[in-house]
């Protein structure tokens, strides 16, 4: 954890723990917007595997809302210079699924029909590889190796 902070105050220097608190803001909903939402509703229930209810009443039959596990956010600066290098990112938003063993996540998601793109490339903060879903846009899998927030 060297170079961390755990904290959540800017003030924060040191890694500590937190006494329970309340939040007004209670989870992160996502949203991937589909060309053929059935076949990726069928891909994440199907492949990875995730629970859902169903919206029948507010969004039709077959409308599903997933439980996605524990989350974290982070925010990326659009123009940053690391190690003498310039990086330059439009404003956007990202979908990561993390996980322990990329290798072993890999393999068991390739046997249930997964496709990915690439070989599994380390970019400092964490081992990644984009992993297809039908109908929507590539999802960047990684293994972080950063210290992680859902657990605060």
């Amino acid at each position: 954890m060297n170079g961390f902070v755990i904290g959540n105050r800017p003030e924060s220097h040191s890694l500590r723990l937190f006494q329970p608190f309340s939040l007004m803001i209670t989870s992160i909903h996502t949203l991937i917007y589909s060309d053929d939402a059935p076949a990726t509703r069928a891909f994440l229930r199907d492949v990875l595997g995730w629970p859902y209810v169903e919206d029948a009443q507010g969004g039709g039959a077959g409308w599903l809302i997933f439980k996605a596990g524990r989350s974290e956010m982070g925010v990326h600066p659009t123009h940053s210079v690391y190690d003498g290098k310039t990086f330059e990112s439009p404003r956007h938003h990202l979908i990561s699924l993390m996980c322990d063993d990329i290798s072993h996540t890999i393999t068991e998601l390739k046997g249930k029909g997964a496709e990915f793109r690439g070989e599994v490339q380390d970019h400092g903060y964490g081992l990644v590889v984009m992993m297809a879903v039908p109908g929507a846009d590539d999802i960047m899998l990684y293994e972080p190796k950063h210290p992680l927030a859902y657990s605060l």
